[in-house]
């Protein structure tokens, strides 16, 4: 996970003013990911990255329900005159290897994989499409028919650095403010209907059904992109 704008945010900060907010965000957030089965494996300046050994679910849980705090965290932090924190979450599962690394005079634990790479691009991705989680087909597969608990949509295929092979992603909707869910689902038939129609080449159908799907929520990054 990831602070969205996070340097123009501190820009405005003193140093000490910084460390307080990164901190005071830290202890909101980070006793969701252990309430939910995970650990952290470390803290980089203000993203986090989390660790859930038991299931991929739990990590799904752990996104929507860390969403879910940062609107109430908001409201605290405007009334304070503070700026406003949204994050974006990119998860995805497989091995990894947890262990040392540095030399003798310097070490710390870190995971290193492929999986860890495309959990990150994935949460680069939640800026592009405007997503406050995003997950691999992988996660979704995985989760099996818990899946279907959760409002989630497909947002495609795409092809992020470093693979060769496209990777099929989902956004999931749960988490959101509840106006934002509300026109994502009233959407989210014409919305996958357009991303059929988009992989099978018919471009102008699809163009049809994301010119229908802005129609009723203009703010849609991922139709726009389309």
């Amino acid at each position: 996970s990831d602070i969205r704008s996070f340097t123009s945010i501190s820009e405005k900060m003193s140093p000490k003013e910084t460390f307080n907010f990164i901190n005071q965000y830290l202890g909101v957030i980070s006793p969701i990911i252990r309430e939910y089965n995970g650990f952290i494996d470390k803290y980089i300046g203000d993203a986090i990255m989390a660790i859930f050994p038991s299931k991929p679910e739990d990590s799904i849980k752990a996104a929507i329900e860390m969403q879910k705090n940062l609107i109430d965290y908001n409201i605290i932090l405007k009334k304070e005159q503070k700026p406003p924190i949204h994050i974006g979450v990119g998860i995805h599962s497989g091995l990894l290897m947890l262990g040392p690394v540095g030399e003798s005079k310097r070490m710390e634990g870190t995971v290193i994989s492929d999986t860890v790479n495309l959990s990150s691009r994935l949460e680069g991705l939640t800026k592009y499409f405007n997503a406050n989680i995003i997950v691999s087909e992988d996660v979704i597969s995985k989760t099996g028919e818990n899946a279907i608990k959760y409002n989630t949509r497909f947002l495609g295929k795409v092809k992020v650095k470093g693979k060769s092979i496209p990777v099929g992603i989902h956004q999931i909707i749960d988490g959101n403010e509840n106006t934002v869910i509300e026109k994502l689902l009233k959407t989210k038939k014409l919305f996958e209907q357009g991303i059929n129609h988009y992989f099978n080449k018919e471009y102008l159908t699809a163009i049809d059904r994301f010119e229908k799907v802005l129609k009723i929520n203009p703010d849609d990054c991922a139709a726009i992109h389309y």
